[in-house]
């Protein structure tokens, strides 16, 4: 044990951590950085309602990607807790929701060591479903504007049977940005054509240009 020890204290030596927001030495997570996330805020929008912690913006954005892109792992415990701290804010979602997060690509699950949405899901306490997957064909959404994206999700979401929630339990979806809602909204369309009322989408950030944090 001591050995490990001074080897970690070598590491931080030599490696020092860094703040994946800001880039603030000494520190893994800067308290600044995780004030961006606020309580859950509406996002204006047509579909299911929806709701975000932060703008997908500066330092937030910074951290999501540091999550979802370049291996910090470890803030799934960080968004895990400010999902479960969200949660019972929702307006309309019971006591103990059922979360199911959004999925992900194949290729890009691959390439992060598996779905980063359902590591923050499962890093929250609450019970998780993780009922839906993506048919092949799906492109990368990120240059595409919402009609494209619309187009590139349609019939292309689907149920994984062994995984459904419960019936009758209440059930948020849970993904890390909303931008257009086309995700959001072939996802709740799936669920609900199952017989699952969703109560609402949960998001840690919004790229919409009207976003809950200034």
């Amino acid at each position: 044990m001591a050995a490990g020890i001074v080897a970690a204290m070598l590491m931080n030596l030599l490696f020092p951590p860094r703040c994946p927001g800001c880039g603030t030495w000494g520190v893994r997570l800067c308290g600044r950085c995780l004030a961006l996330f606020g309580p859950p805020k509406r996002v204006p929008g047509t579909g299911p309602p929806v709701f975000a912690l932060a703008a997908y913006a500066g330092s937030a954005r910074e951290l999501v990607l540091a999550f979802k892109e370049r291996g910090r792992r470890e803030l799934a415990t960080v968004f895990g807790a400010l999902v479960a701290a969200a949660l019972p804010r929702l307006p309309g979602v019971g006591p103990g929701p059922w979360l199911v997060p959004a999925p992900s690509r194949a290729s890009a699950a691959r390439a992060r060591g598996g779905s980063h949405v359902l590591r923050m899901a499962w890093a929250s306490g609450f019970p998780v479903a993780p009922a839906l997957a993506f048919t092949r064909g799906v492109r990368d959404s990120v240059r595409l504007d919402a009609a494209s994206r619309r187009a590139n999700l349609a019939d292309r979401v689907r149920l994984v049977p062994r995984c459904l929630p419960p019936p009758g339990t209440s059930v948020v979806l849970l993904d890390d940005v909303v931008t257009t809602g086309s995700t959001a909204n072939a996802c709740v369309s799936v669920l609900k054509a199952a017989g699952f009322g969703v109560s609402a989408v949960l998001t840690l950030t919004t790229a919409r240009r009207t976003h809950p944090h200034g």
